[in-house]
């Protein structure tokens, strides 16, 4: 039942992983028109006119979303790589549950770094840019949050067999 467990919440953690790479590296969080031209922008640059540009100036919320994420992405590697050395070494309780806690914590992450994004977007450039909506990317994100946290909480779910078992 163990293996069943932490192997789907493993499978979940992969794919929360790789959706969060995908976020936190491509240009489209956000779509806009500037200038009469169609625009985007991601966590490290934005493009006009099929153009890219890196972000020069530094603001508080670009930074703290972009360490959230690498936070969140680098906690995600680790819940995943607990719950499959748990597979190569024998079931280790101990292993899939530090996974699981990894995993919910990578969740938490990607929601605060998701949080600071939609905030500043809703109140400072919904204001600037009259059509604009967010993209894929970020989309993507908030899948990922979703997979994380149900890999992290059916990774941590304490087994009830092996509880008998050691009583």
């Amino acid at each position: 039942m163990l293996y069943t467990l932490a192997g789907g919440g493993t499978l979940c953690g992969v794919a929360a992983l790789v959706l969060l790479i995908v976020s936190t590296a491509t240009d489209f969080w956000m779509q806009y028109r500037y200038s009469g031209s169609s625009a985007n922008q991601g966590l490290w640059r934005f493009c006009i006119n099929h153009k890219c540009h890196a972000h020069t100036i530094t603001v508080a919320f670009w930074d703290a979303t972009r360490a959230f994420m690498l936070l969140a992405v680098l906690s995600c590697f680790a819940g995943v790589v607990l719950g499959l050395s748990a597979f190569t070494n024998g079931t280790k309780n101990k292993r899939v549950r530090m996974g699981g806690i990894a995993l919910v914590l990578s969740g938490f992450l990607a929601l605060l770094a998701l949080s600071i994004y939609t905030g500043v977007t809703v109140t400072f450039f919904g204001k600037r840019f009259l059509d604009w909506r967010f993209s894929w990317s970020y989309i993507i994100g908030w899948v990922a949050i979703i997979l994380a946290f149900a890999a992290g909480i059916s990774d941590y779910r304490p087994n009830t067999a092996d509880a008998i078992k050691d009583m």
